[in-house]
């Protein structure tokens, strides 16, 4: 199947879902007034569709899998600023784990497109 835009990804597709959670959860307390931390979490959760997003614009399969690869990285800076927050009691337990699990497959599923794309003969 011919993927003509980033927005037929579902990783894409799926990275903005994980990125309007993330939005949600830092316009809540005790978040919305942790500037810092909410900054970042909201950056490195859009960076995961953008980074998707701009290699795909590229036109280039080197490129794309040096993005893809970024983007793998900000799902795991991601799940790391979490990690970080449940621990400072500013994100549940609960939120945590389920964004956690999302953030894996994810993962799992840019890992497996950055592999199809490395073994792909033109």
């Amino acid at each position: 199947m011919k993927v003509n835009s980033f927005e037929e990804l579902v990783i894409w597709q799926r990275a903005i879902k994980i990125g309007v959670q993330i939005y949600r959860l830092a316009d809540q307390s005790p978040l919305k007034n942790d500037y810092k931390s909410r900054d970042q979490l909201i950056g490195s959760a859009v960076s995961i569709s953008n980074n998707i997003a701009e290699g795909f614009e590229y036109n280039n399969r080197v490129q794309f899998i040096k993005f893809l690869g970024y983007a793998k990285g900000s799902a795991g800076e991601l799940r790391s600023q979490l990690a970080f927050l449940v621990e400072v009691n500013r994100v549940s337990k609960e939120e945590y784990l389920s964004i956690k699990e999302q953030l894996i497959g994810l993962s799992r599923q840019i890992k497996a497109l950055i592999t199809y794309l490395k073994n792909k003969k033109d």
